[in-house]
């Protein structure tokens, strides 16, 4: 069992290793930390529901591990190969791709929670 813990306590922080490199060294994850603030300050403001609120967090979580894979996808090509090749361009751009797609995704559920309390 002390064994089980420790290979877990390993494996916290390693992650949190990660999240700390990515908030250092990378600056589309701290606007994106800051826009994730800003819409919990704003929940918090508009007084929006539990479900509401959840429907945030869950967006925002989901937007985070989307820009930490795409990071990872990005690392893990350049290590690969650093000339061009279509395979890594692929890889790339379908990465950005999940990103975007997240980010819009986050844009519209922000709109369909904020739009009627700042409009109301």
């Amino acid at each position: 069992m002390r064994e089980a813990l420790r290979k877990h306590h390993v494996s916290v922080k390693t992650a949190i290793d990660g999240i700390r490199w990515a908030v250092r060294t990378q600056p589309n994850f701290r606007v994106h930390l800051v826009l994730s603030a800003l819409a919990v300050i704003g929940g918090w403001l508009f007084r929006v529901t539990s479900i509401e609120m959840l429907i945030l967090v869950f967006t925002i979580v989901l937007g985070l591990t989307a820009e930490m894979v795409n990071t990872a996808i990005e690392a893990m090509t350049d290590l690969i190969t650093r000339e061009y090749r279509a395979e890594a361009k692929i890889a790339k751009d379908v990465s950005a791709g999940m990103m975007l797609i997240t980010a819009v995704g986050a844009l519209v559920v922000a709109a369909v929670i904020f739009l009627p309390h700042i409009l109301g």
